[in-house]
């Protein structure tokens, strides 16, 4: 497994935006922390997943301290690190059955964050994992 920095930073009235020094131009944001780091997530393990399938080879990471020398800006809020699994995610196509009033509800609020359904669902699922539900 390979972990990457992400700096998190924040401007007055915005979300908390998500970069990667390793991966200059992917980036990502959350209306809080929780999320910030939920969509940094996603958003690097889809930029590395694009990057391998087109042939390229994912660069060492940096040191914090270069990271941080790479990306320093005013409202450098934070930084976290981010670890890639050692294989590519595989996508699969799953058939569930979903009442048509909560499906409605599911697809409203993704809609109002940015979301697609699949990411939505993802992304409850690995809360509901993560708190040991």
């Amino acid at each position: 497994m390979t972990s990457y920095i992400a700096i998190i930073h924040k401007d007055k009235g915005s979300d908390y935006g998500v970069s990667f020094p390793d991966f200059p131009g992917c980036i990502s944001a959350g209306s809080n922390l929780d999320e910030a780091r939920a969509m940094g997530q996603e958003a690097l393990e889809a930029y590395t997943d694009f990057l391998q399938e087109e042939g390229h080879e994912l660069p060492a990471p940096m040191s914090l301290e270069d990271a941080i020398k790479a990306t320093y800006q005013e409202g450098i809020f934070a930084t976290m690190v981010i670890t890639l699994e050692g294989e590519k995610s595989k996508m699969e196509r799953v058939n569930i059955s979903v009442p048509s009033r909560d499906l409605a509800k599911i697809d409203r609020y993704a809609k109002s964050h940015g979301l697609t359904r699949s990411a939505f669902l993802i992304q409850a699922a690995q809360k509901m994992i993560q708190r040991g539900a």
